[in-house]
């Protein structure tokens, strides 16, 4: 084993933090309003709109059924005229949210549909807004289970960063391919394997312990 491995692959881990956070924060900005569109327009939302809620359905999911590696391909026109090069860890991040945002809406999608329609019923019966309801209940209500979401969502975004050391993406990924595939070192590929272990259970094991202190049945 190189013995400047080691150096790569701290490098490596902190491209792969860099790319997975900030692709899981962009694609929550993205992800969020359009999942509590696709919610309050849905039939039994309290906005029910049948034309924007099947619109906004196909488009989510028609980039949801694209596998990430064609994605990643696919969008290097629109990553290159964007971040102005297509190599390294800032424009892994483009392709990175445009194929988790859908993802993560379906997940914001599904945490909504949790909240009791009891509590929505009541909130509506007080005189609340639609946007009152948004922000005070519906959001609220669905924190823990929007947090679960959230590791789950980084844990995937962080399968897809790897991916991306194909195309020279940076992070984990790349070093693995760099150093351990093409050079035939199963020492390299090994260790990087475990380091991505060991990411996901850190962001799952945190995920899940702020998510269950925010969960007001578990602490009451």
């Amino acid at each position: 084993m190189p013995t400047d491995i080691w150096g790569l692959l701290g490098e490596g881990i902190l491209q792969t933090l860099y790319m997975v956070l900030t692709s899981t924060l962009c694609a929550y900005i993205l992800g969020i309003p359009i999942g509590v569109i696709l919610y309050i327009t849905d039939k039994t939302g309290i906005c029910p709109n049948r034309w924007v809620n099947t619109i906004l359905g196909i488009i989510v999911n028609l980039l949801r059924s694209i596998p990430f590696i064609i994605l990643l391909i696919a969008i290097i026109p629109f990553t290159r005229a964007l971040i102005g090069t297509t190599i390294g860890s800032t424009a892994t991040i483009v392709p990175l949210v445009v194929s988790a945002a859908p993802f993560v809406t379906r997940m914001v999608e599904s945490s909504l549909k949790e909240v009791d329609i009891g509590v929505i019923e009541a909130a509506e019966s007080m005189g609340s807004t639609r946007l009152q309801i948004i922000w005070k209940v519906l959001l609220p209500e669905a924190k823990p289970s929007l947090i679960v979401g959230a590791a789950i969502a980084i844990t995937t975004i962080l399968g897809y960063s790897a991916m991306a050391g194909f195309t020279g993406g940076g992070g984990l990924g790349t070093t693995a391919i760099n150093y351990g595939y093409y050079r035939y070192d199963t020492g390299v590929m090994l260790i990087t394997v475990a380091l991505l272990v060991i990411i996901v259970q850190i962001f799952q094991e945190v995920g899940m312990r702020i998510a269950n202190r925010s969960d007001k049945r578990i602490n009451k």
